[in-house]
């Protein structure tokens, strides 16, 4: 996912020669378009909100919105890029820090790695669908899109979704430095509180993300 999102994390020279690599082996359409095609610098793409949240990054949503230091975490998905230096900041402030990997043994895990990585990913899932918030970090993966829908569906409103205005969060994040702790708090908030609302689905949006619409949603014939 960062490899693909083609956004920048700070890692320097490092960092864009390893991601470049990894791009040519995992995504050589991409590589090839590069070649033909200008695309958005690194740059553009965080200022418009289309780059994941680095650990630290998700970490400063997670406490301005109020989440406790005793607060449970799950993370989901693969290997988080960077490993566990990245991982310090959030795993500091929330040391209930867990995955797949640490809940479950080696044993447990190995039937669903005999499969596709879909088999791990639907252990995810259930996690997710079930958490008392889920909080999305990418712009809109298919997995977080089917976590988002579910919740939506079954949850009746009680199962919230932290889905920020990336490009206003971006705009936010930038800023953190030369920002006092309570503006940013005040702002980030403000942010969730926009977003927090439950809709049925907008015109030519993803219908596993919005299930909220009039033919998605359950009727009953008398």
């Amino acid at each position: 996912m960062v490899a693909y999102s083609m956004c920048y994390f700070g890692g320097g020279k490092d960092e864009e020669e390893e991601l470049e690599m990894y791009r040519q082996i995992h995504f050589p359409a991409l590589t090839e378009l590069r070649k033909t095609t200008k695309l958005p610098s690194a740059a553009f793409l965080r200022s418009e909100g289309k780059c994941p949240l680095a650990p630290e990054e998700a970490v400063l949503m997670l406490a301005a919105i109020g989440f406790k230091h005793s607060t449970n975490v799950y993370i989901a998905g693969a290997e988080i890029y960077g490993g566990r230096h990245r991982m310090a900041a959030i795993s500091r402030l929330y040391p209930a820090l867990v995955s797949k990997e640490t809940l479950l043994s080696s044993s447990e895990l190995e039937p669903f790695r005999n499969f596709s990585s879909q088999q791990l990913a639907a252990l995810d899932f259930i996690a997710c669908a079930a958490a008392d918030a889920f909080a999305m970090t990418d712009p809109g993966s298919q997995f977080s899109s089917l976590v988002q829908g579910y919740r939506m569906y079954y949850g009746g409103g009680d199962l919230p979704t932290i889905r920020p205005n990336k490009r206003r969060l971006a705009s936010i994040l930038l800023k953190n430095a030369t920002m006092e702790w309570n503006e940013f708090e005040t702002r980030a908030r403000k942010l969730i509180q926009q977003t927090k609302q439950v809709h049925e689905r907008p015109v030519a949006r993803s219908i596993f993300r919005h299930p909220r619409c009039l033919d998605c949603m359950c009727r009953t014939e008398n």
